[in-house]
């Protein structure tokens, strides 16, 4: 999958409030299904297919433990996202920095012609 199919899916993936819950959930260990699906009013069916979601994402990755296949985090995705919006985040911060000179150059003018006034 290439960069940008990845970034789609892993926002796609992230849109969904259930989604970011069990991803939380996961970022504080491994879980499975059932355990994943105790918190919300839904079916485990329905926790799976969210799981499917995170899983084609590449959110999260099946474990095997005995009978069990507990699900984990995994980060890289994540990163990849927090990449992609800090380039943004960069950009809007050099605009607001550009703003804040401006506004500050207008109370500048305001003040001075108050005193002129005075």
């Amino acid at each position: 999958m290439n960069a940008s199919r990845r970034l789609d899916a892993t926002f796609a993936a992230l849109a969904d409030p259930t989604r970011r819950a069990i991803l939380a959930r996961l970022a504080s260990g491994e879980a499975t299904v059932n355990e994943l699906a105790k918190p919300f009013a839904v079916s485990q069916p329905a926790i799976s297919r969210h799981l499917k979601v995170l899983e084609r994402a590449g959110l999260v990755s099946k474990g095997r433990s005995a009978q069990c296949r507990p699900r984990k985090l995994e980060a890289k995705p994540l990163a990849e996202a927090c990449g992609w919006l800090e380039h943004y985040r960069a950009f809007w911060e050099t605009r607001f920095e550009a703003l804040d000179a401006l506004l500050d150059e207008m109370k500048a003018v305001t003040k001075k012609r108050g005193r002129k006034r005075q």
